[in-house]
């Protein structure tokens, strides 16, 4: 009698995955590697640099952020793939794991959160020409002295809890 070979099927094609990220660069990859969060996350990444392409300002920068991007997301999905097929086959070498979205760090502090909101909200002003963009950069070494501010803060803050 013969022998059957069994041969098992990897579950993600590597190829199919750059393919689908390179035709379709707004999550596809993702998608098909079933990361559906990702994916979101690719479309409205993708659908943001796009729209950003169209007021002029900000180039070549933007242009390159969305070149890279691209070929991130691309990168990305090849590799998810291959790593969910290391997974199926359980082969026995180290495989980083495949992951969403990381866990957030819990830091105990809101400073660079709220800094975060600050900086957006002037943004915002100077979009809707409330404030003029040249006013903001006049002004730009006020986000040094408040990240210094912050740094001391910390140190005294430390330095009385005894760490």
């Amino acid at each position: 009698m013969e022998e059957k070979i069994v041969v098992k099927r990897p579950p993600k094609s590597p190829g199919l995955a750059g393919i689908l990220a390179f035709f379709f660069p707004f999550g596809t990859g993702a998608l098909y590697n079933g990361q559906v969060r990702k994916a979101i996350i690719f479309f409205f990444a993708f659908a943001a640099l796009v729209t950003l392409q169209t007021s002029g300002d900000g180039q070549p920068f933007l242009g390159l952020s969305l070149a890279a991007f691209i070929f991130y997301q691309i990168y990305d999905a090849v590799q998810t793939a291959k790593n969910i097929n290391r997974k199926a086959m359980q082969v026995e070498e180290e495989i980083p794991e495949v992951e969403d979205i990381p866990d957030v760090i819990k830091s105990g502090s809101i400073f660079w959160g709220a800094a975060l909101m600050v900086l957006g909200g002037i943004l915002l002003l100077a979009n809707f020409e409330v404030i003029d963009y040249d006013t903001i950069w006049d002004f730009w070494p006020i986000a040094i002295i408040v990240v210094g501010l912050k740094l001391i803060a910390d140190y005294f803050t430390k330095s009385k809890d005894g760490s």
